[in-house]
């Protein structure tokens, strides 16, 4: 019998039970616990600070429940807020993780394949023709839309099994179309309802609260064992398509099943704050960097992603005020130049394997 095979450097087996054992990185866990503080430090400094300034220690006794000045303040305005903008960073983060695991691409993201386009198109078709009542509907015709143009590019790029750099390519055709279309409805629209679609189109958590991170959070919890599944047939998809295929992983379903739970999760996240752009795109990438791990580490994506939206939410509440900038304008702002730097340091040469 041949010895066991000792772990890699930086690896620890651990076996909670006889017949289960798993394989930790370490730096991962440390990089997770890192992050897991930052992003706690980051929300307390955002339920501390605005136009009115509060304490921490009157912001965390308030959150036990005890009475203060500022009560309504922070339950009512802030903490629902914060608490929401760490949970759309948590799914854009694992949604671009889970996206360019797939495509095998660090330049791709929910955003790529349509469905922040797709959303938005939804959206606005559903002001135009007043086919939404109410402006609670909005959300779940969102994240209709955003599956719906998933589906469409999927099944486009879908030729005998589904190949990365065409999924790509066919996303980005049909998110220029889609985006025709929102244009084409703001150059005709009235003021007011142009208006109110530009303001949904830069991605905000203002006046976004409970309301919308209530389905976003059972969403997130639902996907936790789907999310299980994921990471570990992360590794052996990161190989190219026949390695993987001869190691037993059914190449095309795995990939279905990752898109599909993307999807959801940038669909869900933009139908409760709007489409906030390049958080899916740079938290994966800033995550693996952390790790220094070969394939996408889905947990610290999604403190990536947390981390980062509740401190640009902070930053666009109070760097210029009293005026607001919405969050999705700043992401933006800031992602713009990340990506030509992530676009500089790409090897010249390198294509989307399949």
């Amino acid at each position: 019998m041949s010895p066991a095979r000792a772990p890699a450097p930086g690896t620890t087996v651990v076996r909670p039970t006889p017949r289960i054992s798993l394989l930790l990185h370490r730096r991962s866990l440390y990089v997770a616990l890192v992050l897991a503080g930052l992003l706690a430090a980051a929300m307390l400094a955002a339920a501390c600070l605005g136009q009115t300034y509060i304490p921490p220690g009157e912001v965390l006794r308030t959150l036990r429940g005890e009475a203060g000045p500022h009560e309504l303040i922070v339950d009512e305005l802030r903490v629902p807020r914060i608490v929401l903008g760490a949970l759309v960073g948590a799914a854009l983060g694992l949604s671009g993780a889970l996206v360019q695991t797939v495509t095998r691409n660090p330049l791709a993201s929910p955003d790529v394949i349509g469905v922040g386009h797709g959303a938005a198109a939804a959206t606005v078709l559903a002001l135009a023709t007043g086919a939404v009542a109410s402006p609670g509907a909005l959300p779940a015709v969102s994240v209709a839309g955003g599956l719906a143009a998933a589906a469409l590019v999927y099944v486009l790029a879908w030729r005998r099994g589904l190949q990365p750099n065409r999924f790509v390519l066919t996303g980005v055709g049909i998110g220029v179309a889609l985006s025709a279309v929102v244009q084409l409805y703001l150059a005709d629209s009235e003021l007011d309802a142009a208006e109110q679609v530009k303001l949904w189109l830069t991605g905000s958590l203002n006046g976004r609260g409970w309301e919308q991170a209530g389905p976003l959070a059972v969403v997130l919890l639902v996907s936790l064992p789907a999310l299980v599944w994921a990471s570990r047939v992360a590794r052996p998809l990161g190989l190219d398509a026949d390695t993987a295929a001869a190691l037993g992983l059914r190449v095309d379903r795995v990939r279905l099943g990752l898109t599909l739970l993307g999807v959801v999760l940038a669909a869900t996240a933009t139908g409760a704050a709007g489409p906030i752009g390049f958080v899916a795109l740079t938290a994966p990438q800033l995550a693996r960097r952390l790790t220094r791990t070969p394939q996408l580490p889905l947990l610290n994506s999604a403190l990536t992603g947390a981390f980062v939206l509740v401190g640009a939410d902070l930053a666009a509440r109070t760097l210029l005020p009293p005026l607001e900038i919405p969050v999705g304008a700043l992401t933006a702002l800031v992602g713009g130049p990340y990506l030509l730097w992530l676009l500089g340091r790409e090897p010249r040469g390198t294509g989307l394997p399949s």
